[in-house]
């Protein structure tokens, strides 16, 4: 076994370890981008690699009409992150804000000589260390492998170095596609393995259409466990991080006489890596067959139009794009703290919210309503407005039942 082996056992789902490592952040703001824009980005990329157990110490951003084909930035800034890290030998990585290949990666460590990560395999880090179930665990390892599949002929680039003779061709090629072959027999076994379970979830699934069923959809980190909380009344794992939530966790809930399911689901985030769509596709079947879907908006965060965007896009390559929804702005709490002058009475600050709901009505094209998921605020204003929609949908699905919820 050569010693720059790129494992592909168990080891690759443990993550980053636990320990806060630091790290340095790097962004490139190519022609169609400003440099707000990215760094914005690079801000959310800092929250990624918080939740995976990094430390930003410092940013560095470059212009380039487009990204180096051999190290994606440009020559002069290598040299300039590599002085920076032989200054500070505490810093153990570099994070790119887009992906890499695997030969830009093996370039990358070569000249940088620490840890090259990008986006997606950041993304997929923290997939593996908050997956808890089977099926999880399996969506993420599939992923992964797919990721890796075709870096790995970037990975083994020591092999070219070593063997520069006629002879030394053959072991090299080899061992790619021994490994290559390795890859695509786990990616087949996991994904008969995600299909068997997928087949067990439609079953599930089938049982329980008589209920009408309501998905809380949004961007990572809004509140949708917590509003998932208070609307349920259970204990569903919440927290400040992202991607605190992997597996659907679906719930019934009874508004006065009126059954129905609500199920939380993973967020969805910029740039998110295509094979994760792909892996969690029968997790996302929650999302495409619910009747209903609750988009959870953090109306606090200064880029909360381009996250309602970003989820209004996904929903649309899930083929989820028309369904009923409601759009719920949490953390008004926070958002009136942030924008209203301290000294607006209550009849000022109901206007200034009242516009900003007709606005975002027109612009979006769905009905919404503010709360604090945290302070349960308007809770109940939203469960009415929740029983108003679902009854209709009975109504449509049971035409000739009388119900009286």
């Amino acid at each position: 076994m050569a010693k720059n082996e790129f494992k592909l056992s168990a080891d690759t789902k443990k993550g980053l370890t636990k320990e806060t490592e630091k790290a340095v952040l790097v962004g490139v703001i190519v022609p169609q981008q400003s440099e707000s824009q990215v760094n914005e980005y690079l801000d959310e990329l800092e929250f990624l690699a918080l939740t995976a157990g990094a430390e930003s110490a410092k940013r560095f951003v470059q212009r380039l009409p487009h990204p180096d084909a051999r190290t994606f930035i440009g020559s002069g800034k290598v040299l300039e992150i590599a002085d920076f890290l032989e200054n500070n030998p505490d810093i153990t990585m570099v994070i790119f804000d887009d992906d890499l290949t695997g030969k830009q990666t093996n370039h990358l460590e070569e000249a940088l000589k620490v840890k090259i990560i990008d986006r997606s395999s950041l993304i997929l880090d923290i997939f593996a260390n908050r997956a808890q179930t089977a099926q999880a665990k399996a969506q993420v390892e599939l992923a992964q492998l797919q990721y890796l599949l075709p870096r790995l002929r970037g990975l083994w680039t020591h092999l070219e170095r070593q063997r520069g003779g006629i002879g030394m061709r053959g072991p090299g090629e080899k061992e790619i596609e021994t490994d290559r072959r390795i890859v695509k027999y786990r990616v087949s076994l996991l994904k008969e393995e995600l299909e068997k379970i997928d087949r067990q979830s439609t079953t599930q699934r089938k049982n329980r259409n008589e209920l009408i069923r309501v998905a809380l959809v949004g961007y990572t980190n809004v509140g949708k466990s917590t509003l998932m909380n208070v609307l349920s009344k259970s204990e569903v794992f919440a927290e400040n991080k992202l991607f605190a939530t992997l597996d659907t966790t679906v719930r019934k809930v009874v508004f006065g006489q009126m059954p129905f399911l609500l199920s939380d689901t993973v967020g969805f985030i910029r740039k998110l890596p295509h094979h994760l769509i792909e892996s969690f596709k029968s997790t996302l079947d929650e999302v495409r067959e619910s009747d209903l879907l609750i988009h959870v908006v953090d109306i606090a965060h200064p880029q909360h139009e381009e996250h309602m965007k970003t989820v209004q896009k996904t929903l649309q390559e899930l083929g989820a794009g028309d369904k009923p929804m409601l759009m719920v702005f949490n953390k008004v709490d926070l958002y009136q703290e942030r924008y209203f002058d301290p000294f607006l009475d209550a009849k000022t600050k109901k206007e200034i919210l009242k516009n900003l709901s007709e606005n975002l009505r027109n612009n979006f094209g769905h009905d919404n309503i503010f709360i604090s998921a945290s302070k349960k605020e308007n809770i109940e204003a939203l469960r009415n407005k929740m029983a108003e929609m679902i009854s209709i949908l009975y109504q449509e699905r049971f035409p000739f039942q009388i119900r009286e919820w």
